[in-house]
């Protein structure tokens, strides 16, 4: 696990949550907290906030639930109008073997061009 962080971030708690849901869809809710760095609960109220706008949904099978993502649902803010959950995914997800076999770029992950 990464070590503590204090300070601002790019990246807000519900979208780390959904990545890390995108990267498994049978991820327990402990786990994400692990991974996240923040408290069952708080999970917990993301994954509600998410499921009450219609950007995830889940189904239980026994103990064990299994999350679906609305990849088509546009993001909440003006400023990225029209933009789906998909392609903020796309920046955040990746196979855990490039995430450790690739460098990221100055620009951006190996071998893309320059954020235009």
């Amino acid at each position: 696990m990464p070590e503590p962080h204090t300070g601002w971030t790019f990246i807000t708690n519900h979208a780390r949550v959904l990545a890390a849901i995108a990267d498994n869809p049978n991820v327990r809710i402990r786990d994400i907290a692990a991974h996240c760095r923040l408290t069952d609960r708080a999970v917990q109220r993301i994954i509600s906030d998410l499921e009450q706008d219609g950007y995830l949904s889940h189904t239980r099978d026994g103990r064990t639930n299994t999350y679906r993502i609305e990849p088509d649902k546009v993001l909440r803010h003006p400023a990225e109008a029209g933009l789906p959950v998909a392609s903020l995914l796309s920046l955040l997800v990746q196979d855990e073997t490039e995430r450790v076999r690739k460098p990221v770029t100055q620009y951006g992950r190996s071998g893309s061009s320059a954020v235009k």
